[in-house]
């Protein structure tokens, strides 16, 4: 493990931004960035295109280490180039961001209220590929969409299953068991959720550290145990489908916990917007992120 890298996660004041979109939120990200399904005619069009959308996020001069601590990439992000260096390299060795990898496959079917993760077969494969590029640490998602017990405790159970095993690769695993803000039941199944979290925390050895990625909860503060606990590097927050105004609301509430956006980071942004428009759009964005996750 990088020394540095941890020092960052675990003191750094700032943001994780997530440019983690895959095959199924590449076309509806690009939707959202100005580039229409008309400008590309093939899947690696559109992937080249995201790229391209990505490494102009990165490389501008709004995007430092001073308030975006971290970044998740998508595999194929992290196997291409910025300016020549791989771009997990890119993002460590020109911006001192600590990079992460989404290692997921998507959700299987809901079961008793839930979606656990596909099977990762490939998930040796690519811890390997992560350490080759000086990658700090995962990140796997599944969803949590009723307060249902058996639900949660799959989920958590199977996000600490394959959490150890890429402890044992050598990195941090995010364990990301989102709660559906549109549920219902929401912060009934955060109750759960939050216990299920500290039983499988309280099993960790003390050389096991994960970091979280949770839905900003109904109750504020209701994971401030979480963000003190001594297995938990960093407690991060998704803006789960929330405007950014409403993310940023929202997670101000939650002392110790810091933004990890996708959509809310993009937010403005446009392909065709000047280099410098772009730039002092995203600089207002993190901004506000950055206020919102040091309150």
């Amino acid at each position: 493990m990088n020394q540095a890298q941890f020092e960052q996660m675990k003191s750094g004041n700032g943001f994780i931004g997530a440019l983690d979109q895959s095959g199924g939120s590449t076309a509806k990200a690009l939707g959202l960035y100005g580039v229409t399904e008309n400008a590309y005619s093939s899947e690696a069009e559109m992937f080249d295109l995201i790229h391209a959308m990505r490494s102009r996020i990165i490389k501008s001069s709004s995007f430092k280490s001073d308030r975006v601590i971290g970044v998740i990439l998508f595999e194929m992000t992290m196997n291409r180039t910025i300016d020549g260096l791989g771009t997990a390299e890119f993002l460590w060795q020109k911006k001192n961001i600590v990079p992460f990898l989404k290692v997921d496959n998507g959700l299987a079917d809901e079961v008793n209220g839930a979606q656990v993760m596909k099977p990762i077969s490939e998930l040796s494969a690519r811890l390997a590929a992560a350490n080759s590029h000086g990658v700090f640490g995962t990140k796997m998602r599944s969803v949590i969409k009723r307060a249902n017990r058996e639900g949660v405790s799959a989920v958590v159970k199977q996000q600490f299953e394959i959490g150890k095993q890429i402890i044992a690769g050598g990195l941090v695993p995010i364990i990301e068991p989102e709660v559906n803000i549109k549920s219902a039941q929401k912060a009934q199944a955060e109750d759960l959720l939050k216990a299920s979290l500290l039983k499988h925390l309280n099993m960790l050895n003390g050389e096991q550290n994960v970091m979280l990625k949770l839905s900003i909860p109904t109750q504020a503060n209701l994971y401030l145990e979480l963000t003190k606990h001594p297995r938990v590097i960093k407690v991060v927050a998704l803006s789960g489908g929330y405007s950014r105004d409403e993310a940023n609301k929202l997670l101000a509430q939650n002392t110790g916990v810091i933004a990890s956006f996708s959509r809310a980071l993009t937010e403005g942004l446009s392909d065709k917007q000047s280099d410098s428009d772009f730039d002092a759009t995203l600089n207002t964005t993190i901004q506000s992120i950055y206020e919102a996750s040091i309150k």
